[in-house]
């Protein structure tokens, strides 16, 4: 991995971690398009563990700061809480019986190792598939080079299409 990618990474991490905290999630919803007459408020949305993070093609992508799960093409009435159980059965944001403030540091320290372990899992998953690509893009190469060189080598047949 290299070391800018493992910063942006680390800083996520890092920001992430704070965001246990109700009103944090909430701050990151000030250019969330629906704010007044719907169910996915900014309140609603910080509620049901979610982060606003928006790009220029998706300015409605919200993050679950625990589970990572990304939502978009949210509707006025969609419900935060209903789409984000829906869609992360196993979230452990969603199954807290209480408020984080509440929590003993067992359960806490619990929690963060679950969060942590659903990260990292997630950031290597994204580096095998950024390694993957580099794979693919090399065998295509190798076998044009190979193949222009020597149309008739019967050795480099269907070898680009192995995986």
């Amino acid at each position: 991995m290299s070391t800018s990618a493992l910063g942006i990474h680390s800083s996520t991490l890092l920001l992430y971690q704070e965001m246990y905290r109700f009103e944090k999630r909430l701050q990151t919803f000030t250019d969330w398009p629906f704010t007044e007459g719907c169910q996915c408020t900014p309140e609603k949305m910080a509620l049901a563990g979610f982060v606003h993070c928006p790009s220029e093609n998706e300015p409605d992508v919200a993050r679950c700061f625990f589970c990572l799960k990304e939502l978009e093409g949210w509707e006025p009435d969609d419900d935060p809480w209903h789409e984000h159980s829906k869609r992360s059965l196993n979230c452990g944001f969603l199954s807290l019986k209480q408020d984080f403030e509440e929590l003993s540091l067992v359960d806490f320290f619990t929690l963060e190792q679950e969060r942590l372990c659903i990260y990292i899992r997630k950031a290597g998953d994204q580096q095998i598939l950024r390694f993957q690509e580099q794979v693919d893009s090399t065998r295509t190469i190798l076998v044009n080079h190979f193949s222009a060189a020597d149309p008739h080598r019967s050795g480099l047949r269907g070898w680009g299409s192995q995986s």
